[in-house]
């Protein structure tokens, strides 16, 4: 069964270009590690809610954009054999390919698939 890491952060809106490159140059290497997509969202209409929301779940601030990524595994093996290689692949090291955003508000998970269709 496929598996997926879910990720939502707060990006300085002026880093935009900088991020993107950034999650590209990370999806090759989890790519090279077997995910199979890996996808990167950009906010468009990303409402603030009463209770909660993707930005008061990751403090946005008025000059930064909510992101919204996902990367799709072939199964949950695969990505936990995958992780440790790719947390230490030196391309991802911050001094290669620093977060252009706080990762300390980033919020994640592993998930897995109920409804494909």
């Amino acid at each position: 069964m496929s598996y997926v890491d879910g990720f939502v952060a707060a990006v300085p809106t002026a880093s935009k270009e900088a991020y993107r490159q950034h999650a590209a140059a990370a999806a090759e290497v989890f790519k090279e590690f077997g995910a199979l997509s890996v996808v990167e969202c950009w906010g468009d209409e990303v409402p603030d809610g009463e209770v909660t929301s993707f930005p008061m779940a990751v403090k946005c601030r008025e000059d930064e954009t909510v992101c919204f990524s996902w990367i799709l595994w072939p199964s949950r093996e695969v990505h936990d054999e995958a992780i440790p290689k790719i947390m230490s692949d030196p391309r991802l090291q911050p001094g290669a390919n620093p977060m252009p955003f706080d990762g300390k508000r980033m919020i994640f998970g592993g998930f897995e698939i109920l409804v494909d269709a």
